[in-house]
């Protein structure tokens, strides 16, 4: 490989590392606004949202769950959804991010953290760009199988 070549293959990693932190990123400001449209977005058509307690199955039930009763109530009571700093690895037009992500809920004007989760993403480059394939979240507990969405941090090579 030349070096442009090399440096071009770094530039694209690199961009899509940032593309991939974005879109992210954008999911705590898009649900806490109620943008149901504006996360379900985020997936593909068919794209999988696992929560631990639900499990999405296409951008209708993401909508479906932004607009429910409950998820509006979170809103109108005060409630933040944080996704930490991710850590990507690229492959081809395959990705893989994981991070923390916290919600924090407004109890009696405190604010308290209610759930603090691992968050396993599988994300694929489309004709539009990136997009969420499937997201996986797990209480942070004591079970085992929420720490273990945590550990291919870093144990796939970008290429």
């Amino acid at each position: 490989m030349s070096d442009l070549a090399a440096l071009e293959a770094r530039l694209q990693r690199l961009e899509d590392q940032a593309e991939i932190a974005r879109l992210i990123a954008s999911y705590g400001p898009l649900v806490d606004a109620g943008s149901a449209a504006g996360v379900a977005a985020l997936w593909e058509p068919e794209g999988v949202y696992d929560v631990d307690e639900l499990v999405m199955n296409g951008r209708d039930e993401i909508v479906a769950m932004v607009e429910s009763a409950n998820h509006q109530g979170w809103i109108t009571g005060g409630c933040a959804h944080f996704v930490g700093p991710p850590v990507v690895t690229v492959s081809g037009d395959e990705a893989l991010a994981v991070c923390h992500s916290l919600m924090i809920v407004n109890q009696d004007g405190r604010f308290v953290v209610r759930r603090a989760t691992a968050n396993h993403w599988r994300l694929r480059r489309g004709e539009s760009g990136w997009q969420v394939a499937v997201r996986t979240n797990r209480v942070l507990d004591g079970r085992p199988e929420s720490p273990a969405l945590l550990s291919e941090a870093g144990c796939e090579q970008d290429r």
